[in-house]
């Protein structure tokens, strides 16, 4: 089980946010790369980046901080990163720039033909995120619930050659109160593509529930309030989890 440490732009800042609210933000860092640098000496080998910005103005808004976070960790782990991508020459930009997978949340809900086109033009570096309350998916940095079934467009998106599925529960995101890991086990299941759980992982216990049910092809999960405000030991639970991945 892989875990990835998030890294959250506003305004050029690290932050969290609670359910997705703009105005609701903890600010962690001035220092986006400085934070990217903790986390790879801390033995993260993969950053999730989220230009929280660009997924509400529809185009980046945080390239500053994104390039001087690539810089920072050059290519010793893979970026990925989500938030306001609509078009493939934002698409091409970003991997030009060292970024390895470029994240579709909204774009792929409104617009399937444009992440179909993404997918046969970055073929292995496109991963789709889905965001969903209540198995319902959310678009516009979750300010809109649809009426798509999560399940649904999961099978829809891989069919069109995505790498992996984000899955985020809403209701759990920043809020510190753990995975929803039934409705992260019921989206695996039904799916053949690799899923990362995002959203609630709060402690040691989280994480190895996480890699209880690993085997139903959850392979990372996405980690971000609670490495920063210490409910979570990253360097620990990446080591617990390699443990209980070799045991298993």
């Amino acid at each position: 089980m892989l875990l990835i440490p998030a890294i959250d732009l506003k305004d050029g800042r690290c932050v969290r946010l609670r359910q997705g609210d703009m105005n609701d933000a903890t600010v962690f860092s001035d220092d986006p790369a400085a934070m990217a640098r903790k986390w790879l000496e801390l033995g993260a080998r993969r950053l999730h980046l989220v230009d929280l910005n660009g997924a509400f103005a529809g185009k980046p808004r945080n390239e500053s901080a994104i390039k001087a976070i690539v810089n920072e960790v050059g290519s010793r782990i893979p970026v990925q990163i989500g938030g306001g991508i609509r078009d493939l020459d934002t698409i091409e930009r970003y991997l030009d720039s060292g970024i390895a997978y470029v994240i579709i949340g909204t774009a792929a809900v409104k617009n399937p033909g444009f992440l179909h086109d993404a997918c046969g033009a970055f073929p292995g570096q496109v991963i789709v995120g889905l965001d969903a309350r209540d198995g319902k998916v959310a678009t516009d940095g979750w300010s809109k619930l649809t009426g798509h079934d999560v399940l649904d467009l999961g099978r829809k998106f891989e069919g069109y050659g995505v790498e992996a599925v984000i899955y985020t529960d809403i209701g759990r995101d920043g809020m510190l109160g753990g995975v929803n890991i039934e409705a992260t086990v019921r989206l695996a299941q039904g799916l053949t593509v690799p899923v990362i759980a995002s959203g609630g992982v709060t402690s040691l216990q989280d994480v190895e529930r996480l890699c209880e049910v690993e085997h139903e092809g959850i392979e990372a999960a996405i980690v971000g309030r609670a490495i920063y405000e210490g409910t979570l030991d990253f360097s620990e639970a990446q080591a617990r989890a390699d443990a209980l991945g070799g045991e298993a």
